[in-house]
């Protein structure tokens, strides 16, 4: 095999959110078998100061993606195109995409998320593997349903020319990536494509282990957490209707209760819900294993959620007991491990019931555990991507 060019949206490393998790793993995946160049966008000074990992051989360019969301749109508006796209076009990744692929041999591309998409070169003798992980047009319709005004015109625009976007990719590339079957069967549904399936996310259970070495963070003795990137929507969305409509219901049968809301870069609607009796809001901390270990219940109540959520599955393997909203669990072969609720009214039971009862919040964790640990090893869930990356060049059109 030659080499492989690997885009992505944001720097998959370190791994310490949702979606650079994802990228971190395929990526090391992908240098098992042969060597791999790295181009990606950096949204965060911290990403641009990091070193790459030893097992990253391939040549590497990390450029800033600072352009405004007011810039993005404009030209979203003026060139008729998606702002999920304008966002993400760079004149300085365009030239180190044609600069790599004109000094080395690139068999494969494999473009990770759907904004990469947009420097694929005009054609491909190469083999392309396009990882869309979630099928964002579908959460933009979501959003469109939700807003009112010019939000919702905005978001509906969006949603009808991304998945257009979404559509002639998929007809041009060799493969098309989701993280579950339901994503990709939605996928197939709404555009008619073919070659689609799902690759999985898993989880280090030796990493993410109540055994393993890490400090554990001074909670109340009763708390329940939620783990996230708190500037992110549905996460705001979420434990904003947790602490305003659920938590209240938990403290009128369990007055101790405490919701912890951990991650970083909490928006300000998130610091406001701290006000509120019970509320923690943490910011970003060292190790999210911490918050794990020390909480009784762990919640994930998204409204909005597409495919595997990874703070789930965090939970299920530091063996702690998880409650989630429908949209949240769907992606997530559980076995009835987890708590699964349709409302408010079904979460703050299930939540209050596992508060009352340890031994058998205990128990839940513990299966919760084994579960990941038979379903959702990395090497199991990444072991198929082997065969779609190996298929060969292809012939040009």
């Amino acid at each position: 095999m030659s080499d492989i060019l690997f885009l992505a949206h944001r720097v998959p490393y370190p791994p310490d959110r949702g979606d650079k998790i994802r990228g971190f793993h395929v990526l090391q995946h992908l240098c098992g078998h042969t060597r791999v160049h790295l181009v990606a966008f950096a949204d965060d000074a911290r990403d641009l100061e990091a070193g790459p990992p030893a097992w990253l051989t391939g040549e590497r360019k990390v450029l800033w993606r600072g352009k405004p969301r007011w810039r993005a749109v404009g030209e979203a508006l003026l060139q008729h195109r998606p702002v999920s796209l304008t966002a993400f076009d760079d004149a300085g990744v365009r030239d180190a995409v044609a600069d790599i692929m004109a000094r080395h041999a690139i068999d494969t591309i494999y473009v990770f998320s759907g904004q990469m998409a947009q420097y694929l070169p005009p054609t491909l003798p190469q083999r392309v593997v396009m990882d869309f992980v979630d099928m964002d047009s579908a959460k933009f319709a979501d959003y469109a349903a939700a807003a009112r005004g010019p939000s919702r015109w905005m978001m509906a625009r969006e949603a009808k020319m991304l998945q257009a976007f979404e559509r002639s990719i998929a007809e041009r590339v060799d493969a098309s990536l989701f993280v579950s079957t339901a994503e990709a069967a939605l996928f197939r549904t709404e555009t008619g494509a073919d070659r689609v399936m799902a690759i999985e996310n898993g989880i280090n259970t030796q990493v993410f282990d109540p055994a393993a070495d890490f400090a554990r963070a001074d909670a109340p003795d009763e708390v329940i957490v939620f783990t996230g990137q708190m500037d992110y929507r549905p996460n705001i969305e979420a434990v904003t209707w947790f602490a305003q409509a659920i938590l209240p219901q938990i403290r009128a049968r369990r007055p101790q209760a405490h919701f912890a809301i951990v991650g970083r870069a909490p928006a300000q609607a998130v610091k406001a819900l701290a006000k509120l009796p019970g509320v923690i809001v943490t910011g970003e901390v060292a190790d999210v294993r911490g918050w794990l270990a020390a909480a009784s219940v762990v919640v994930a109540p998204l409204r909005l959620a597409r495919g595997i959520q990874n703070k789930v599955l965090e939970a299920m393997a530091m063996a702690r007991p998880v409650v989630a909203s429908v949209p949240a669990a769907e992606g997530i072969a559980h076995a009835g491990t987890i708590r699964v609720g349709a409302d408010a009214a079904e979460i703050a039971g299930a939540v209050s019931a596992l508060l009352a009862d340890r031994d058998a919040a205990a128990a839940l964790g513990q299966s919760a555990r084994a579960q990941v640990q038979r379903r959702y090893s990395w090497a199991a869930c990444l072991a198929p991507l082997d065969t779609v990356v190996a298929g060969g060049a292809r012939q040009a059109a």
